[in-house]
């Protein structure tokens, strides 16, 4: 009792000292959610986001239908990053398309894709499996077939590889679906600006006179490389007044980063060679002496080209091995030897060659009953039956599961490379085919079902072999590992400026490299794999910085960073383009010099401009104002003497003018017009075409528009 007394004493400040805590916990609850969040999205374009979670399932998407409509069930580094690539390219013209097309009440209807379907031309639709097999043209109906077969589908009475077939094509077809979408908007807006540009008599009969109106020339050139650059003198006050003049080509509507970094690659010491090249003696002994389980000790011995009992032509092994095969007597060791080529100690035994059919056209009927038991004997029964005289084809209708049995055509390079993930079953099932005769028929029980197989036709005949290859990369070990990382991490942690390390790297054996202008949209830094830390990392520093050491590449690269500038959004600093506008300026100065020179001589003939010093001589035909001027020469394309062919004077020195490799002077020596009829509205269309053609560059503009941002290297 004197204890509750005691509280309700004291209730009031209970109230107020439960009160603040109340408070502080809502509060501090408060403050998270005003605090700025981390953003998870991967780019923006006209403001709207796409968060990484959304752009990881349309990559997911596409990768699947490179995989189904390819064949491969797996997928490269590289391929996987130009797929990452693609998506985001499709994403943001789609996006920018989108846009416009809203404020322009463009849509695709429904029913406008359907007959698109039913038309069967788009060139989207002909990269489909639903081709009608005589014509090879897209087939709406077995479209629709398929459609409706999918519909009525029970995965659960299906086996696992035809219902997963079936979803993947169902996939396929949904993103085709969504891509007649999106390309026939395109079109639509693509379209509605193509009809805005149209060609007029005026310009039309102007492109034909410049077409047709064509002439000979005679040409003196004296080379801008004919004055030393040494020789020319460019003030500040000449950059910067060019500068001023040519400042809208230097604007940059992306920002990007200039770095300098040391890449170190780490590699096998002489020892590490000499440990691998015992390592393959020791096996080559073994191999002498081994039997029968061959696919066993080339596990043992980790080579590179794993062991399949099967006949693999010669282009199936690695060039170093097949170039050696027909020198090999069967049951004979080849080697040890290093090839420089891929890096490796080899030896091998070729263990069989036979001359047989490598290309196999067979049809096959899977059976399964349930159980192991039951599906035996419903095998067996099938087969006893065809063995009797039974109809292939029809058999195949009642217990195929796709309802028929289609003859196909199968080669060695259905298993070739494909190593270690053959398995038994996969084995068994390559090795009894491709010994079966024509017409000939096996049951081959598997542990999910059974397949009748049967031989229809042979052809193809080749050379095959069995080989036995030890290959063995030489690889850095951990203590040669460890030395290089040591070393370049006490070099980094002396040299923590970019300073220290301009001065002290090519001292201690490193070479810097510079890399200008690196975009965030890249992929690598100087081409090693696996940097996409440093890429953060490059974009989130300060300029002057130097990063810590990366682990990249494959665990063989060691790299550190300095950020040496940041190139702001907009117009690029006088000092990043002063060497080209140097460039130009000498360009300039030399030109005017060698004019001046010329005039003073007073020439008139191609003849006396032999005389010139430096000058060579060359001849042009068939010059028109329509296409630009290649002068041998000076092995330069020059527009200015195209710009002068239709107005110079036959027989007359013309010159000197300045072009982009050389000043000029040219006499004409024939001119014609080409014997072309004027037809006016097929010159209007040709104008017109190529305005479209420009016109098809308006993603550019929209680009820059929108603003798009590409923060992907923050995630992959």
């Amino acid at each position: 009792m004197a204890t509750l007394q005691k509280i309700r004493s004291k209730g009031p400040l209970l109230v107020i000292v439960i009160g603040l805590a109340l408070f502080a916990f809502i509060a501090g609850d408060a403050w998270k959610i005003f605090q700025p969040r981390q953003k998870n999205d991967v780019g923006e374009v006209n403001g709207e986001t796409l968060s990484a979670q959304d752009y990881q399932k349309l990559v997911e998407e596409y990768t699947e239908v490179v995989k189904f409509s390819s064949g491969m069930t797996s997928l490269t580094d590289e391929q996987t990053t130009q797929i990452k690539d693609e998506v985001w390219r499709s994403y943001v013209n789609n996006k920018l398309i989108e846009t416009e097309a809203q404020k322009l009440g463009l849509t695709v209807s429904k029913a406008e894709i359907q007959a698109m379907i039913d038309e069967g031309t788009n060139p989207v639709l002909q990269q489909t499996p639903f081709k009608n097999q005589k014509t090879g043209q897209f087939d709406k109906d077995m479209l629709k077939k398929f459609l409706v077969d999918y519909a009525k589908m029970d995965k659960s009475k299906m086996p696992a590889q035809y219902a997963q077939y079936y979803e993947s094509m169902y996939k396929f077809w949904t993103f085709v679906e969504k891509n007649l979408t999106q390309s026939r908007l395109a079109e639509k807006y693509q379209n509605l600006i193509s009809r805005s540009l149209i060609s007029n008599p005026v310009e039309a009969k102007a492109a034909f006179e410049a077409r047709v109106n064509t002439a000979d020339y005679l040409i003196a050139a004296i080379p801008y490389t004919s004055i030393p650059d040494a020789s020319i003198t460019v003030s500040d006050s000449e950059l910067k007044d060019l500068y001023n003049k040519k400042k809208e080509q230097f604007k940059q509507y992306v920002e990007s980063r200039n770095i300098k970094y040391i890449d170190v690659q780490v590699l096998p010491s002489k020892a590490d060679k000499a440990e691998v090249e015992k390592e393959v003696k020791d096996y080559t002994k073994q191999l002498a002496s081994v039997a029968g389980d061959y696919t066993t000790f080339i596990r043992t011995t980790e080579s590179t080209v794993p062991f399949a009992d099967l006949f693999h032509t010669k282009t199936a092994y690695p060039t170093d091995i097949a170039s050696r095969i027909d020198s090999s007597a069967i049951g004979q060791i080849y080697g040890p030897y290093y090839n420089q080529g891929d890096n490796t100690f080899n030896s091998f035994k070729v263990l069989a060659k036979q001359s047989a059919a490598d290309s196999i056209q067979f049809r096959q009927i899977q059976i399964t009953a349930g159980t192991p038991e039951k599906t035996k004997a419903l095998a067996d029964s099938v087969y006893n039956a065809i063995k009797a005289g039974g109809n292939f084809a029809e058999i195949a209708k009642k217990y195929s599961p796709n309802g028929s049995a289609e003859a196909q055509w199968i080669t060695s390079q259905a298993y070739e490379g494909a190593g270690a993930s053959l398995n038994a079953d996969n084995i068994k099932l390559f090795s009894t085919l491709f010994n079966l005769g024509v017409n000939e028929t096996a049951n081959i029980a598997l542990p999910q079902a059974s397949i009748i197989m049967q031989v229809v036709d042979k052809k193809a005949v080749k050379d095959k072999y069995k080989v036995a290859v030890i290959k063995k990369t030489v690889n850095f070990s951990k203590e040669t590992y460890n030395k290089i990382y040591n070393d370049f991490s006490q070099f980094i942690a002396s040299n923590p400026t970019m300073e220290k390390i301009n001065a002290n790297a090519e001292a201690k054996g490193y070479k810097l490299l510079e890399r200008k202008d690196l975009y965030s949209a890249e992929h690598a830094i100087g081409g090693i794999k696996g940097t996409r830390e440093a890429m953060k990392w490059v974009f989130g520093a300060d300029k002057g910085d130097v990063s810590q050491m990366f682990e990249c590449g494959e665990s063989d690269h060691l790299l550190v960073i300095a950020l040496t500038d940041i190139v702001k959004e907009g117009y690029r600093p006088l000092e990043l383009v002063k060497d080209q506008l140097k460039a130009e300026i000498i360009k300039d100065k030399k030109a005017a010099k060698i004019m001046a020179d010329i005039k003073a001589k007073n020439l008139t003939s191609i003849a006396q401009c032999k005389a010139i010093p430096n000058v060579v001589t060359d001849s042009v035909k068939h010059v028109s104002f329509a296409a630009p001027a290649y002068v041998s020469a000076v092995r330069s394309s020059e527009p200015v003497l195209s710009a002068y062919a239709s107005i110079c004077q036959l027989n007359k020195l013309t010159g000197p003018i300045k072009g982009n490799a050389a000043v000029f002077v040219f006499q004409p020596y024939n001119k014609e017009k080409l014997k072309e009829v004027y037809n006016q509205k097929a010159e209007e269309q040709k104008v017109q075409s190529m305005a479209m053609r420009t016109a098809s560059r308006f993603v550019n503009d929209l680009y820059i528009k929108a603003k798009v941002r590409d923060t992907r290297y923050l995630f992959f």
